[in-house]
């Protein structure tokens, strides 16, 4: 057995069970994975697929198993190659971080400068995707730090640590009739129509709970993934809109009013992850470090190991 059958199973596994597309992710012929798998399988004894005819149907029992040692044993040789880096070159290297639109644009730029003024032979190379892209892409090893408000914490595969808390705003055009209130409720809010983020991005299960919680039904005019979309949308009058506070905190002379609505929506949570038993080099630890004053090398490493599941903010 080697390697390449290794990551052919693992890659047929992710991609469905479909070996033509498992063949283009991995740059060789569909008749060689199935060449590799099969004589995989026959070395072990054990069938990994179930098959109809010359496809794929289902993973058996067996190969459940042989897929949980195939990633255990591919995680390592990943932490082996890192390690290679680590102690041939200390301070070089490429920091790959796999993470929002949001953070991308109002809260890594600070951290990344830092990093790069800390480790100058370091490349930075950033993955902007959904919350669940940002989970896979720890998962599958595009990236080896992972940073967004929801759905981290929800995968095993990953240890996620609490990074900094951040609340919503309302953001309003000055002639609005709600821009002279200073508290805004969710009744005055729903009687609007709103522009926000779509449901899987920043922080918005928190917008639509609030909503439902008081059996409100908000009239959603436009959603978007991009804050500064939101607020364009604004300024040319298509609704009011509700944006993470980070996306305002610098605008200067801003033609938009914006108004605090953490009390009606809630605290949220940004997370930073990791995959499970990865190995993290330094400048990993050090990037972890600048995006948050609560986080320490000794913190992370504790959790990475196992010890520490989560922190009081």
């Amino acid at each position: 057995m080697n390697l390449h059958q290794f990551r052919f199973v693992q890659e047929a596994a992710r991609r469905g069970l479909n070996l033509t597309e498992a063949a283009k992710a991995l740059h060789t012929s569909q008749p060689g994975v199935s060449k590799a798998i099969i004589e995989l399988e026959e070395e072990l004894g054990v069938e990994i697929f179930a098959r109809h005819g010359k496809r794929l149907k289902r993973i058996t029992e067996p190969g459940q198993h042989v897929l949980k040692s195939i990633e255990a044993i591919m995680r390592e040789v990943g932490n082996l190659k890192r390690i290679g880096e680590q102690f041939s070159a200390q301070d070089s290297g490429t920091l790959s971080i796999a993470t929002t639109h949001t953070q991308a644009r109002y809260v890594l730029p600070v951290p990344v400068a830092r990093l790069r003024e800390a480790y100058p032979k370091v490349n930075v190379s950033l993955h902007q995707g959904a919350p669940d892209q940002v989970a896979r892409m720890l998962i599958d090893e595009v990236a080896e730090i992972g940073i967004a408000t929801e759905s981290l914490s929800n995968y095993t595969e990953l240890v996620t640590l609490p990074c900094y808390e951040w609340q919503h705003v309302i953001v309003l055009p000055p002639g609005h009739h709600l821009a002279a209130k200073e508290r805004l409720t969710l009744e005055d809010i729903a009687q609007e129509a709103i522009i926000t983020y779509h449901p899987s991005f920043t922080g918005r299960t928190k917008i639509d709970q609030a909503f439902a919680s008081r059996k409100l039904e908000p009239r959603i005019a436009l959603e978007a993934i991009d804050s500064d979309v939101i607020k364009t949308y604004v300024r040319l009058g298509l609704g009011i809109g509700i944006v993470a506070e980070m996306a305002v905190k610098d605008d200067v002379n801003s033609d938009l009013i914006a108004r605090p609505a953490g009390i009606l929506f809630g605290v949220n949570v940004a997370r930073v992850a990791f995959k499970r038993g990865a190995y993290l080099r330094n400048f990993v630890y050090k990037f972890a470090e600048l995006l948050s004053d609560r986080l320490d090398r000794n913190l992370v490493a504790k959790a990475m190991n196992g010890h520490v599941n989560d922190y009081e903010l």
